[in-house]
């Protein structure tokens, strides 16, 4: 039986103020350590041509994502943005969108695809993966609020305000079940420094095809942190249908805590 301790510890809450007033600069070190290292990128794996839709995450467009779709572009994948301007309703017009996007790039790839989900966005991946997993290869996904309690989350109110408590979507039964991974291999990315996502909500449970990453970022910065887009590239990097469970060696390891997440 749960102590009162234990109880209180892993109660939904999202995280402190002062992670949250820092995530501006953090982010900022981010980016410039994206920068920085860039030169060096171009020996991470190489890609074998499938197709990666980015889709961005809460408030934010595909501006956000230009630094990594350029990077994956330049390892060798055919990325695409989801042109869908900036993301902030959750209706079911925008799902329908999301699934013409993933559509047209299969299409032209004649593959599954991978998607990579910043934030909001990561949640919108594994749902897309839940309703046609025949046309996704991969799920990864960045700081996302993949718990079903939104309380781990800074920007609860913001996103009720815009959509309500029970988004259109959720009213057909869809987005029920978002602590439930999609039947695919999927990827959680996320750090202890989440100044909008409590960490907690961004953990899922391991399993034959799922997996948590942590790295030492912000949330605002987890799509250009080092350690997360090589994370990224290793996990694109695999053949398909060979998925293993993400294991970083020599001097990259170092780049990766070795802590419990649960």
């Amino acid at each position: 039986m749960s102590t009162a301790a234990e109880i209180q510890e892993h109660t939904a809450r999202p995280p402190s103020a002062l992670l949250a007033l820092t995530e501006p600069g953090r982010a900022m070190g981010d980016l410039a350590g994206f920068y920085a290292l860039r030169p060096f990128m171009g020996t991470l794996p190489k890609g074998d041509g499938h197709g990666v839709l980015v889709l961005p995450g809460f408030l934010a467009s595909d501006f956000s994502t230009v630094p990594l779709r350029s990077l994956l572009t330049n390892l060798g994948y055919m990325v695409t943005g989801w042109n869908l301007g900036r993301n902030i309703r959750v209706d079911n017009a925008r799902i329908e969108a999301m699934m013409a996007c993933m559509d047209e790039l299969h299409g032209k790839t004649g593959r599954p695809i991978s998607i990579v989900g910043w934030s909001l966005g990561g949640v919108f991946a594994r749902e897309l993966a839940k309703l046609a997993p025949e046309k996704v290869r991969q799920v990864i996904s960045l700081g996302s609020p993949i718990s079903d309690d939104r309380n781990h989350t800074n920007a609860r109110r913001l996103f009720e305000y815009l959509n309500g408590r029970e988004p259109e979507v959720m009213k057909d039964g869809n987005f029920a079940e978002l602590a439930k991974a999609p039947p695919v291999p999927t990827t959680s990315i996320l750090t202890r420094g989440d100044g909008i996502v409590h960490w907690r909500g961004s953990v899922q449970q391991p399993g034959e095809q799922s997996e948590n990453i942590e790295v030492i970022a912000s949330h605002c910065g987890l799509g250009v942190n080092p350690a997360a887009v090589y994370a990224i590239a290793d996990r694109l990097a695999q053949e398909e249908g060979q998925w293993r469970p993400f294991a970083p060696t020599g001097l990259a390891s170092l780049m990766f805590p070795r802590t419990n997440l649960h």
